[in-house]
């Protein structure tokens, strides 16, 4: 009961902060498990070798997956405040202009849109963009290969893996209260 009174109040710039570093925290101790995880999964015939420390695609696609569930966990007005505040500062961590940072990420929304239709959950939108970002085709067996389609059993893995890096707002708003 004293919990929903005791909520710290959080900005939107402060939310903004808390939403970045807490996405490239995971990325950063989780990515080495994915890196694994997709090298050694059974679906492969060869392992894609994918590089512990080769987060950049990854990164990107988990800012995107996590920005499109932004506006399911606030008002838009307040949705549109904190994804701008988060471009601006992406932008600057990624040593870009913030339109052209917009830009990139508008590009990568367009890409998982296309590799997910006419599917709109994201998660497997997201799984679906790792797959194709990481050239993993040409190392599935070869009747998946010849289709060039991922393996849908690879797929069902990978969506458990990529939901793990989604912002738990729930959990988010259990501590925290947004001034208004």
């Amino acid at each position: 009961m004293f919990g929903t009174i005791l909520k710290k109040k959080v900005s939107d710039d402060k939310l903004a902060n808390v939403f970045i570093n807490g996405l490239f925290n995971s990325i950063d101790n989780g990515f080495p498990i994915v890196a694994e995880f997709i090298n050694e999964d059974p679906s492969f015939v060869n392992s894609p070798e994918i590089k512990s420390n080769d987060s950049y695609d990854f990164s990107l696609i988990v800012i995107i997956g996590n920005l499109s569930f932004l506006e399911s966990a606030f008002d838009p007005e307040q949705a549109d405040r904190v994804e701008s505040l988060v471009y601006e500062k992406l932008a600057k961590v990624y040593e870009m202009k913030s339109i052209d940072f917009k830009a990139m990420l508008k590009d990568y929304r367009t890409f998982i849109s296309r590799l997910n239709s006419p599917s709109k959950n994201m998660i497997y939108g997201m799984s679906k963009a790792v797959f194709d970002k990481y050239g993993l085709y040409n190392f599935q067996d070869e009747y998946f290969k010849r289709m060039q389609s991922p393996n849908p059993l690879f797929l069902k893995r990978m969506d458990d893996m990529v939901s793990n890096f989604v912002w738990d707002w729930d959990a988010f708003f259990k501590k925290y209260k947004l001034e208004s």
